[in-house]
């Protein structure tokens, strides 16, 4: 049974990992690769109201995608905008990054290739990531301007759509808690952390949303 608590706490979360950015024209839109098809889907609306001129799908398999994706994140990405009706020729497929460092500096050097030159992009990523995407990268590519999008969808139908709502939360713990760990790391930027928002994590951790934690930090993370 999951407390009125914390599903308040996780609400909280969920707010803040949500950037609020306006979305506008930017050089590339790069679509982060995860089990979630719903980013192929937010990237090709954005393709489609003129948002880039060119999308980049970056992703190995995972774990909790090597059953569903068998030929790559990137690649059944890519199969989706197509049906979605992307053209072929404005989408670059990048398989190989395994996380979201990867994601970015790997897509960085498939543009450079390219020739395509980037001053500002678009990061698609899940609702429930887009604080921790935005800080990889600034902090890995920090001469473009990044504006951060996901689908548009509240906590409740999140939760809705994958139909587990104490995984859902186990995600936003494990997301909150890199935002904390990963800038001392040298893996993203360090952004100021509001106590209500540190307090609801801590509470979470104590009432047991911990599958997502990196298990060798748990208790630093907890004293954060």
């Amino acid at each position: 049974m999951i407390s009125q608590q914390s599903r308040a706490d996780a609400q909280c979360l969920w707010d803040f990992q949500q950037m609020g950015h306006e979305v506008r024209p930017c050089s590339v839109a790069i679509g982060l690769g995860s089990h979630d098809l719903g980013v192929a889907d937010v990237t090709a609306a954005l393709y489609r109201d003129g948002m880039a001129p060119v999308i980049v799908f970056t992703g190995a398999t995972s774990r909790t995608t090597r059953e569903r994706m068998p030929r790559g994140e990137a690649e059944h990405y890519r199969e989706r905008a197509l049906e979605l009706g992307v053209p072929a020729d404005a989408i670059l497929v990048e398989p190989n990054a395994r996380n979201t460092g990867e994601n970015i500096t790997l897509s960085r050097t498939l543009l450079a290739e390219r020739g395509i030159t980037v001053s500002s992009a678009l990061l698609v990523c899940k609702p429930y990531e887009e604080r921790r995407a935005y800080a990889t990268a600034r902090k890995l590519w920090p001469d473009a301007e990044w504006l951060c999008a996901s689908a548009p969808m509240s906590f409740a139908e999140y939760v809705a759509s994958i139909g587990d709502e104490r995984l859902v939360i186990d995600m936003l713990v494990g997301a909150q808690q890199r935002l904390v760990i990963y800038p001392n790391q040298g893996f993203m930027i360090r952004q100021e952390i509001p106590t209500d928002i540190e307090e609801a994590y801590r509470r979470l951790v104590t009432d047991g949303f911990t599958s997502r934690l990196i298990p060798a930090t748990v208790e630093a993370a907890e004293g954060c």
